[in-house]
């Protein structure tokens, strides 16, 4: 019986696919694995007994991915399952950054006891005029799952779209319109384009890229939309650009304090993945990947460990974490071939600082086996399936 230990309200569309020979609720103790999507675990304290945690949602800030690298923890996310949810609200947000829609609904809203209302709306929609979209130009920073359904969607609105990501994927490449434009770097981006968006994690090397160099960069009146991670701006640069009309309107998924209740920005709560699909996807997503890990030992959308996808064909299989150290392989490949053990398929991955393995045998691996290779340098620790 494994146990999984729920830290957030799952979606039970995903929920459903455990069978029964798992339990599964936010009371548990000596858990196998941990479900969530907001919580935080920075605090946490793991049991020993902890494998695998998996986040019903694409970033991981909540979760304190490097402490748990060194206790062999595999921590999940769900990349592309929340994909088309962010994608519609960002194409909602073109529109908002153009036609002032928000500012006259709240306009309309004061007008309510208004006895001439209709002919005073009709005298004051001029305040509120915004260009259209169409035959504009949007530059994509970011082109993964979100970037490239945005790049496509922006496209078929009569968009002239710019894309940027020097680390795209094979399967974006193939997702990603021909009619999309590459650009050279993200200052051709910021440059060129009416429109830009942003879809990048943040990273050490991404927090504050949009700074003041950048907005300086980009051309007057420039709309920003920043769907991704509200790190990636410099607020008080920001700021600035709003108020000097460089950037003519900010719309962001991430409230923030000094950005609340400035003209010309408008804050959103989050609402990226906020849909009952979205948290359907993410929460399937999610649990098959624990499953195929705990049942399995196969690794699918880590962000901690490399991906290692081998099928079942022996008794035992032996899934070792370890850092990415010479000669560990040979040293676990001599142990087995000193006690008579046969290796039937073995697939090894690294990523980083951390590596991956798995041996599987049709022999049984005693116990003081086990314990041998879990107390060699490098070796954090040995999981035995049978």
């Amino acid at each position: 019986m494994y146990k999984v230990k729920l830290m957030n309200k799952i979606s039970s569309v995903g929920l459903d696919y455990f069978n029964e020979d798992y339990e599964y609720g936010e009371t548990l103790e000596n858990e196998d694995a941990i479900l969530l999507r907001s919580a935080s675990l920075h605090e946490y304290e793991f049991t020993k007994n902890v494998k695998a945690i998996a986040r019903a949602g694409a970033g991981v800030n909540n979760i304190p991915v490097e402490k748990c690298s060194e206790k062999g923890i595999v921590v999940f996310n769900t990349p592309g399952a929340n994909a088309n949810a962010v994608k519609e609200l960002v194409l909602c947000a073109l529109f908002l950054s153009s036609r002032k829609i928000v500012e006259s609904i709240e306009w309309a809203n004061t007008l309510k006891d208004d006895e001439n209302v209709g002919k005073t709306a009709e005298k004051g929609k001029s305040n509120f005029v915004g260009p259209e979209i169409e035959g504009k130009k949007l530059g994509v920073i970011g082109l993964g799952a979100i970037g490239v359904l945005v790049a496509n969607a922006a496209n078929k609105l009569g968009m002239e779209v710019y894309g940027y990501d020097p680390f795209m994927s094979v399967n974006s490449a193939w997702a990603l319109s021909k009619h999309v434009r590459q650009a050279k770097d993200m200052d051709e981006i910021f440059k060129t384009c009416d429109y830009i968006t942003v879809h990048v994690p943040s990273t050490k090397d991404t927090k504050g890229m949009l700074n003041k160099e950048k907005f300086a960069l980009m051309k007057d009146g420039a709309r920003l939309l920043n769907f991704a991670r509200g790190d990636l701006v410099v607020n008080e640069d920001l700021l600035e650009a709003v108020e000097s009309g460089k950037l003519s309107k900010y719309i962001t998924d991430f409230a923030s304090q000094e950005l609340i209740g400035k003209d010309n920005i408008i804050v959103l709560p989050h609402l990226g993945a906020s849909t009952p699909e979205s948290e359907d996807n993410c929460a399937k997503m999610a649990v098959q990947e624990l499953k195929d890990f705990l049942e399995n030992g196969n690794i699918k959308n880590s962000v901690n460990f490399p991906a290692v996808n081998q099928p079942r064909e022996s008794k035992v299989r032996l899934c070792i974490t370890n850092k990415n150290m010479p000669n560990i392989l040979a040293r676990i490949s001599k142990l087995f071939a000193d006690h008579n053990l046969n290796i039937e398929n073995m697939v090894n991955r690294s990523r980083g600082d951390y590596a991956y393995t798995l041996i599987d045998t049709n022999d049984d691996v005693r116990l003081d086996i086990i314990e041998r290779i879990e107390a060699a340098e490098g070796i954090i620790n040995v999981r035995v399936i049978k």
